[in-house]
């Protein structure tokens, strides 16, 4: 431990932090390589997850001038208890295996970037005469992706000129060089109305087409500048051949382009390419930005959430969105500019030199235009993550038109927010159990459903299951101090409604929960104290709310009874038969079905799913268990 401290430089126990000799020694075992490594608390959890071109010096660097951490850095060194690693062949392959560890599990101190919807893509495909239209879906077979695009009207309209310009095709016919020359294909519509220039009939040669796609794909890199010198060199060749008919379709295209170029900012004269990210901090939440420049001109941008950033610095928050971003994107532009340093500034340029093939320069701008585009993307931050957190306020303040419908329809004295509903599930008898699932502000909260195995109800009686099932649940809910519903619904009708009230009323809660009963047949809700049903409209939003209610509890009854069933046929029927365990009985189930069929096969059959000894065995066993049956 001598030589240890020493190159560690650490501190036994610094503002209650203290390491194991054991957990440095292993840090100090650590390889040289790029790898990932893994933070764990106390219980085994991972709480961290980190990516390294070193791994010992990375993770040694976590227990070292614990003085000058910061707080955020600090919290996270306090839960850790163990660390683990695996090694990769490179910083790239860290990179890629980390993102997909992080959202494998989710570590509580990890940045986890989020958008707040899914954005759209422009698509080349991958075919012989490739087509573009928008997709939100990404597909790996060599097409190329461009984008995502928050502003989908603007991406609309850039498609819109894209197909308007080089009149591409929209057909999603499997086109070929082969099948075209042979005369296979007619032009339909769009080449009629002067959309489409008919590839399909041989009307445009392939290497014409797949300049268009060419100088379509520089247009949507943001290189309009190549594309009009291109169309306008086009347009005087023409003129000069004197053809003037065809000059002047190119001339009319290249005017469309010119009228879209004007629609975008500019925001730097010197028509330069590349990238600026900003940031904005709230709270324990921070919004990450990053506007698309090319040619000078801001052809787009691309927000960030990120939650609960516990033990996050801003370097790292800017780190993990610039990962992020190139990860996505193909295009890599020569500058890049950041609000601020990143976590790891040299692993950043290394990575993305590789990435892109040549040099890219990472600058933090202090002062001039580069510093005011930066400003720029900071403000374009904050309003976003405002208005983010304004609308997560309104929607957890917002009550759904259905639940305040059943307060109203139902007359009840607050807000049904939190509702129960029960229902009970059997077969002739047997496997008897109960369901609960739970909806908070008209939506199912998965994670209260609860399932009740019957103890006392042996038989068929619904009245009686009801009792118990809710017995146990609010017993259990007054001993813990645990939410109680605002509404509890019980599947049946003034039977099961009567085992409500008979329960609530013995718990002392009949005045604290109001119950109603729900009957299948004709949909009538019951209440206490009333001889009649109460109809609801049939198109109301509140009985549809009561209908979800009640089909989810069924479900949920329906599933569990199912589980059980399944395991004790299995325990009962075939893993009774000598030399037949569980994962044999699976697979005879799965392939003939039922018990009932399987007793029916000959041995010869039976070897074709198990071996010749468990097929005997079986024979002899359901022989012996029929001759029983005769007896």
């Amino acid at each position: 431990m001598e030589k240890l401290k020493t190159d560690i430089d650490f501190t036994d126990e610094i503002d209650g932090i203290s390491f194991s000799a054991q957990l440095l020694e292993k840090i100090y075992s650590f390889p040289t390589t790029p790898g990932v490594y893994f933070h764990k608390n106390s219980k085994g959890d991972i709480i961290y997850i980190g990516k390294a071109k070193n791994l010992r010096n990375r993770v040694k660097n976590y227990y070292t001038d614990l003085r000058h951490k910061d707080p955020k850095t600090l919290a996270l060194i306090k839960k850790i208890a163990d660390t683990e690693y695996i090694v990769v062949d490179s910083e790239a392959e860290a990179l890629i295996l980390e993102d997909t560890m992080v959202k494998k599990h989710k570590p509580h101190y990890n940045v986890m970037l989020r958008d707040d919807k899914s954005f759209p893509y422009i698509r080349i495909t991958n075919e012989e005469y490739p087509r573009i239209f928008y997709t939100r879906t990404l597909i790996h077979d060599g097409s190329k992706y461009f984008g995502p695009y928050t502003d989908v009207r603007n991406m609309k309209f850039m498609l819109m000129t894209i197909m308007n310009v080089f009149q591409l095709r929209t057909c999603k016919l499997n086109l070929s060089e082969e099948k075209i020359k042979q005369g296979k294909y007619r032009v339909c519509l769009e080449n009629h109305i002067k959309k489409c220039d008919g590839v399909c009939a041989n009307l445009v040669s392939h290497d014409d087409y797949m300049l268009k796609i060419k100088q379509a794909q520089k247009l949507l890199s943001g290189k309009m500048r190549d594309v009009l010198k291109f169309l306008k060199e086009q347009m005087e060749m023409l003129s000069e051949e004197q053809r003037y008919e065809e000059a002047a379709v190119i001339r009319n295209r290249y005017f469309q382009l010119v009228d879209y170029s004007e629609k975008q900012k500019v925001v730097s004269l010197d028509f330069a390419d590349r990238d600026i990210f900003g940031l904005y901090v709230q709270d324990n939440t921070a919004c990450s930005i990053v506007l698309k420049i090319r040619e000078g001109k801001l052809i787009g941008k691309r927000h960030f959430i990120a939650k609960n950033i516990v033990a996050a610095t801003n370097g790292e928050i800017i780190q993990r969105t610039v990962e992020s971003w190139y990860q996505e994107n193909e295009f890599i532009p020569k500058e890049i500019c950041l609000s601020e340093e990143a976590e790891d500034m040299d692993y950043l340029t290394s990575w993305l030199a590789k990435l892109a093939g040549k040099t890219t320069h990472i600058l933090i701008p202090r002062i001039g235009d580069k510093r005011q585009m930066v400003e720029m993307a900071n403000t374009n931050a904050e309003y976003t993550l405002k208005d983010y957190l304004l609308a997560q306020t309104r929607s957890a303040q917002a009550i759904p038109r259905s639940v305040d419908s059943l307060k109203r329809d139902l007359r009840l004295a607050k807000l049904p927010r939190r509702i129960e509903c029960f229902d009970n599930s059997h077969i002739q008898g047997t496997d008897l159990v109960s369901s609960m699932v739970v909806f908070l502000d008209g939506k199912p909260q998965k994670s209260e459903y609860r399932k009740f195995k019957l103890r006392t109800v042996l038989k068929n009686d619904d009245f009686a299951a009801m009792r118990e099932t809710l017995t146990r649940r609010y017993t259990r809910a007054i001993e813990e101090n645990t939410a109680l519903p605002d509404l509890l619904i019980v599947d049946g009708g003034k039977g099961q409604l009567s085992s409500a009230v008979e329960v609530l009323t013995a718990l002392d809660l009949f005045d604290k929960i109001p119950v109603i009963g729900l009957a299948k047949r004709l949909e009538e809700v019951f209440v206490p104290g009333s001889s009649e049903a109460l109809m609801l409209p049939r198109t109301s939003s509140s009985l549809k709310l009561l209908q979800q209610l009640r089909d989810e509890a069924h479900r949920f009854a329906i599933t569990f009874h199912r589980s059980l069933r399944d395991k004790r046929t299995l325990r009962t029927e075939l893993t009774e038969v000598p030399g037949i365990g569980e994962t044999t009985a699976k697979k005879l189930l799965t392939k003939y079905g039922s018990i009932d069929l399987i007793k029916e096969l000959t041995q010869e059959q039976l070897t074709e799913t198990v071996n010749k000894t468990q097929a005997e065995k079986l024979i002899i066993y359901f022989k012996n268990e029929d001759n029983k049956k005769r007896t």
